[in-house]
């Protein structure tokens, strides 16, 4: 993508135009993760039931896809559902349930025109089979779409992940001296794509949450007040901007740094 078709997008004098200007797009994340956090605190302030704060979240789920593949993003990942989630009542992860089948039906025709492929990562199998056979429909129908992958992470949690990854590597009969992180990262669901170079959570709060604990080494992390129900373009576009101001270490040091050392 370029800064010509990300405005053709945005309404001429809108605020965010100002800030899509700032961006450099020859330093763009190659890889985005988002933690959607805060829907049931949008729908407390609002003295309604947690339910609706997930209804307003595929608002915020529409503008952030759409929003990352005119940006020109090579991969975003939402963190949708965690294993640790089956905890939650059961009317509330159905209702979860049900409007990620709405949001596959409605935005099937937006992923096709925004040339956008879609991929699920997690233990798909443990889901419920109408839900499986939805998601494998948008799998099938955007398969040979050449932009923006788009990961929903269902029914996942990071460290399930490494212990599925551990487990395909044991069948797949290596011995321990194959084995070393590059080999690790290709039985990992995320085998062949870049690792997450920026890891966004909404609502404030200060943590990972079991989530895509490998790939995250070495992102940067940006953490932003805002509820999931109210995230919008603006809003990544201001992660982008912060990440795009951070010099990037990798465990390292800058030459700036270096030289003032050799000093």
């Amino acid at each position: 993508m370029s800064l010509e078709q990300l405005l053709a997008w945005i309404p001429a004098g809108h605020p965010d135009e100002a800030l899509a200007r700032r961006i450099d797009f020859a330093r763009l994340p190659a890889h985005v993760a988002i933690i959607m956090d805060g829907n049931g605190r949008w729908a407390a302030q609002r003295h309604l039931p947690r339910v609706e704060g997930h209804r307003a979240g595929i608002d915020a789920v529409r503008d952030t896809v759409e929003t990352g593949a005119r940006l020109g993003l090579d991969v975003l990942t939402l963190y949708a559902f965690s294993v640790e989630n089956w905890k939650r009542p059961a009317s509330e992860i159905n209702t979860l349930m049900l409007l990620l089948k709405r949001y596959l039906r409605s935005e099937l025709n937006t992923l096709l025109t925004n040339n956008i492929r879609f991929r699920v990562i997690g233990r798909v199998e443990d889901l419920a089979p109408d839900i499986q056979d939805e998601l494998n429909t948008a799998i099938e129908r955007t398969a040979q779409k050449s932009g923006m992958l788009f990961n929903v992470a269902l029914n996942y949690g990071g460290r399930a992940e490494i212990v599925d990854a551990a487990r395909r590597a044991i069948e797949a009969g290596l011995r321990p001296e194959e084995l070393d992180e590059e080999r690790f990262a290709s039985f990992l669901y995320t085998a062949g794509q870049p690792d997450p170079d920026l890891l966004i959570r909404t609502s404030g709060e200060m943590r990972v949450s079991n989530y895509l604990l490998w790939q995250i080494a070495y992102a940067e992390i940006y953490v932003t007040e805002t509820l999931w129900p109210d995230f919008r373009r603006r809003h990544l576009l201001e992660a982008v901007l912060a990440y795009q101001k951070r010099e990037r270490r990798y465990g390292g040091i800058t030459p700036a740094r270096a030289a003032i050392g050799a000093q």
